[in-house]
Order: structure tokens, then C-alpha cells, then sequence
């Protein structure tokens, strides 16, 4: 398996359906949705990839504190 980009979708045989949150030459994390976060050696671990990121990751609009008035 190679390494990943973050938002792919991916099927794995024991835990489901899965998004990769991070993956590099060493280890790659999967959210899946009915086991949560795991951890897998890059070089070894087999799954099935599904679907490709977002083109376009949604931005957070940074929002402004209020002023406190005294």
C-alpha cells in the first residue's frame, strides 16, 4: 500500500469503511466509522481504496471575539 492523502476513502477487510486522516512512509491513520481511530504500518497493511479527498477542503471563516466591555 502507498502512502495516502488525507480525505481518501478507504474499505478494510476487518474494520469497514474508513477515512485516512494522515498517512506517511511510516504509518497511516484511519478514522473508521464503526472503530475509530487506528494506526497501520504503511508498508504492510492492505485495503481497498474507494474514493478519492475532496477537491476542495472546507475553510473555517475565522470569527472575530467580541469586545468586552467594562
Amino acid at each position: 500500500m502507498q502512502v495516502l492523502s488525507e480525505g481518501q476513502t478507504i474499505r478494510h477487510e476487518q474494520y469497514g469503511l474508513g477515512t485516512v486522516t494522515e498517512s506517511n512512509n511510516e504509518r497511516t491513520t484511519i478514522d473508521f466509522d464503526s472503530h475509530g481511530l487506528k494506526k497501520f504500518v504503511t508498508s504492510i497493511w492492505t485495503a481497498e481504496l474507494v474514493g478519492e479527498p475532496p477537491a476542495d477542503r472546507p475553510t473555517r471563516k475565522r470569527g472575530r471575539r467580541k469586545a468586552v466591555r467594562k
